[in-house]
């Protein structure tokens, strides 16, 4: 078994993918119209394997939904970026305008700061 995907609760398909692929440098995996304005949208790190766990982007669909943009985990770091060169990434990230809440800390198992994506969720750029 393996984790295939996470969803992300985004307010718009393309508000979602301009982040995820033109901050973060994310690559497009699939784009797929579903119809009724769905798409079957995912993501994944530039580095990742083929095989490696993508995010599906999902458009929020309802007021229950749209009242979790970006709380999905209750105020907790939600998704964990792992680099090989911090300091190249970090630097990119706020070149990009990436907002993070904190100063990069040194931690026993490594190097790491919390962003915030635009949409509220919480995630770690951590290098081991």
């Amino acid at each position: 078994m393996r984790l295939g995907a996470v969803t992300v609760v985004v307010p718009d398909y393309d508000a979602g993918l301009a982040f995820y692929e033109q901050v973060l440098g994310f690559t497009v995996v699939e784009d797929t119209d579903l119809g009724g304005g769905k798409r079957w949208l995912t993501v994944a790190p530039p580095r990742a394997t083929s095989d490696g766990t993508v995010l599906l982007l999902a458009k929020a669909a309802g007021e229950a939904q749209r009242a979790r943009i970006g709380d999905q985990t209750g105020g907790r770091v939600f998704l964990f970026l792992h680099t090989d060169d911090f300091a190249r990434d970090y630097g990119a990230f706020l070149v990009k305008g990436v907002r993070f809440l904190e100063q990069p800390r040194h931690e026993a198992y490594g190097t790491v700061a919390v962003f915030e994506d635009p949409f509220g969720n919480k995630w770690d750029l951590i290098e081991h």
